[in-house]
């Protein structure tokens, strides 16, 4: 109870914690933040981790001169395209054992079938799509290695994600997260991009729900 109460205060309250993060640690922020993202993004026990309201947070910090916005760009579009390599990389090694159907303790097999059916509907420009939508912005690179997509093509769809991803959500932090009215409800937008992120995951379980009870 408390690991969730603690880690949806961080979520919720980034712009503090953020504070807090480059008052004690200083130029080693670009680090932590680095490998928040790759975790996020790279591992598939680790799709919790903050990350599309983390880049915003990091946008409005760079506006008021906190942190360096060049260097969050190119850093964290570096964690972001390494991450997704990484993780396909896990996928194609552990495939025979889930071709198998062998029990693999960290994968979350609920979120396995949630980012097939992004596959099933979208092809490989999910690995595109997938960088928006958290849970299976972390499962679609994964998928896409298991599946054996073309290395060359996985290179180019992930490098072209990552660097819409990381760069559009900075600079919206950037122009639009020190404005009053935003940085006076900053917890309610924060939780608002949370709430807009999880959308198409929603809209997807309702259509399987219909369709499941159209078949029965």
């Amino acid at each position: 109870m408390d690991i969730n109460f603690n880690l949806i205060d961080f979520i919720l309250h980034l712009d503090h914690h953020i504070n807090a993060l480059v008052d004690r640690h200083g130029s080693w922020t670009y680090l932590i933040i680095f490998l928040i993202i790759f975790c996020e993004t790279g591992l598939v026990f680790t799709p919790f981790l903050p990350g599309d309201s983390l880049l915003f947070v990091l946008g409005t910090l760079a506006a008021v001169n906190t942190l360096e916005l060049s260097w969050l760009m190119i850093i964290l579009s570096s964690a972001a395209i390494l991450g997704d390599t990484v993780n396909y990389w896990i996928g194609s090694l552990l495939a025979p054992k889930i071709f198998r159907k062998e029990h693999i303790r960290f994968l979350n097999q609920k979120h396995l079938e949630k980012t097939h059916k992004f596959y099933e509907k979208y092809g490989p420009v999910t690995i595109i799509i997938a960088r928006f939508v958290p849970i299976v912005r972390t499962f679609a690179p994964f998928l896409a290695g298991v599946g054996s997509m073309h290395y060359g093509k996985f290179l180019l769809f992930n490098i072209t994600g990552g660097l819409l991803w990381v760069n559009l959500c900075i600079l919206t932090g950037y122009f639009f997260g020190n404005i009053p009215i935003v940085k006076e409800n900053f917890s309610v937008v924060v939780l608002g991009i949370i709430v807009l992120s999880l959308v198409p995951i929603g809209v997807e379980f309702l259509r399987h729900r219909a369709s499941a009870k159209t078949a029965s």
